[in-house]
């Protein structure tokens, strides 16, 4: 059977040619970032729809897709976006936006790239805006991939202390019963057993190396997660600069959600400057202290975090080394699903 694909309504309007993408380790501010910009009366946020690694690797880059693969992809990314990561997603409910998504694209070939360019049109002069921006925490692992496809894109690299990092992850499981109802039990399960502190300080160093080979170009702009909470006003108006955008206060009127370790505030509004440091009040034990300060001491330096003397427990750090392979082993079992080649996200994560 034959599929029409002729659009009701065309979406060839105009939107910018500027792609924002904000990334950076995970727990490192990048949902906060995203949320300031989707103020902004021109930016419309994509959150998390994990297209590069879990819907495409590089060497699809040319790769043509059917008509029915491209509306198959175009239904996942829509409900990936308006119904959040972690939804059950019927791509059938989103055919019919799919297929004017699908009869936008002019070439001859349908690839992934184009679809998922197209996807972010659609949505952007959906919601009657003109700069999509997408937060995903692991594009940090594909700035190379996003600035060959998207030359005229901008991308905020997002850095938090390791420690701050370390302890967040450590309680991300508790995201669930702290207001974020959206985030289903078996993904808390999934974080809790997730959590261990040389993986999660070997990741923060891959981020942060990532995002360090790129720091000449004049199109990504790192940016300290402390920063932007001390100074939040100075610190939006060098990100508004930087992306060409307009700066106003409003920008930073943002609910004070997301953390590990206080119930979602979804009425007060602001940038809560006592997100920073909290490692220090308890909550990691010396020895994870002393693990995360070992293997990112060299990038602490460079992104002046203060490295303090720590003691560590003997029997804590051989737990910790026996445990490494087991918890790494599980964690890559439990994630298989999500990842589109193993091989290439493991590598772009020890490189």
């Amino acid at each position: 059977m034959s599929i029409s694909l002729e659009p009701r309504n065309s979406i060839q309007k105009e939107v910018s040619r500027l792609k924002i993408f904000v990334v950076g380790n995970s727990r490192s501010g990048t949902t906060m970032m995203a949320r300031i910009l989707g103020n902004h009366p021109d930016i419309c946020v994509f959150h998390e729809v994990h297209f590069f690694e879990q819907l495409w690797s590089p060497d699809e880059k040319d790769k043509s897709l059917s008509t029915s693969d491209a509306l198959s992809l175009a239904a996942l990314l829509i409900g990936k976006h308006r119904e959040g990561y972690f939804s059950r997603i019927n791509p059938y409910e989103y055919m019919g936006a799919a297929k004017e998504i699908v009869s936008s694209i002019k070439d001859d070939t349908l690839t992934a790239v184009k679809v998922y360019a197209a996807f972010h049109r659609y949505e952007t002069l959906l919601k009657g805006k003109r700069i999509p921006c997408e937060q995903t925490p692991q594009n940090v692992f594909y700035i190379g991939e996003i600035l060959e496809l998207f030359p005229e894109a901008r991308v905020i690299n997002m850095i938090r202390d390791p420690r701050d990092v370390l302890l967040s992850q450590k309680w991300k499981w508790k995201r669930h019963f702290l207001g974020a109802k959206n985030i289903p039990l078996l993904e808390a399960f999934r974080c809790r057993t997730n959590y261990h502190p040389i993986t999660i300080s070997k990741l923060w160093n891959a981020a942060v190396t990532a995002g360090d080979r790129y720091d000449k170009d004049t199109r990504v702009f790192s940016l300290r997660f402390e920063d932007l909470l001390q100074n939040p006003a100075e610190e939006l108006r060098k990100i508004c600069k930087f992306i060409g955008i307009s700066y106003d206060n409003n920008l930073l009127l943002v609910p004070q959600v997301g953390s590990s370790s206080e119930t979602d505030k979804t009425v007060k509004k602001g940038i809560n400057k006592s997100k920073t440091g909290n490692w220090q009040n308890g909550g990691l034990t010396s020895t994870e202290i002393s693990i995360s300060q070992r293997i990112t001491g060299i990038f602490m330096q460079k992104y002046n975090y203060e490295i303090i003397q720590t003691g560590s427990h003997p029997f804590g750090e051989l737990y910790y080394i026996l445990s490494f392979p087991v918890k790494t082993a599980f964690a890559l079992l439990l994630n298989f699903k999500r990842i589109k080649n193993l091989k290439e996200t493991i590598t772009r994560r020890l490189s």
